[in-house]
Parts: C-alpha cells; sequence; structure tokens
C-alpha cells in the first residue's frame, strides 16, 4: 500500500507540472485551448492528491 501511495503523488505531481508546461507555453504562444487543458490537467492532479490525503 505504501509504494501505491507514492506511485500515486508522483503522478499527481507529474499532472501538476505538465500543466503547469502547457499554462506556461501556451501563455507564451498567444492562448487558446492550451490554458484550459493545461488548468484541467492542474486540478487533475491536485485534485488526486487531495482525495489521496483524504482517505489515511
Amino acid at each position: 500500500m505504501r509504494a501505491y501511495r507514492a506511485a500515486v503523488t508522483v503522478f499527481a505531481l507529474a499532472f501538476i507540472g505538465l500543466g503547469f508546461a502547457l499554462l506556461v507555453v501556451t501563455a507564451f504562444r498567444g492562448g487558446g485551448v492550451g490554458l484550459v487543458i493545461g488548468a484541467l490537467f492542474v486540478t487533475l492532479g491536485a485534485g488526486r492528491l487531495y482525495l489521496l490525503r483524504i482517505r489515511k
């Protein structure tokens, strides 16, 4: 169970990082759909971390 929690945490942080990267790149290129997708990735990662934390 400990390895599962660690793997979920790593993937959630990866999703958050990918989302921020999408937001930054899209903002520098003038905006578009990437802003929405980036925000969704950040929300997905944060939500997964939240769920992992409350299910101790």
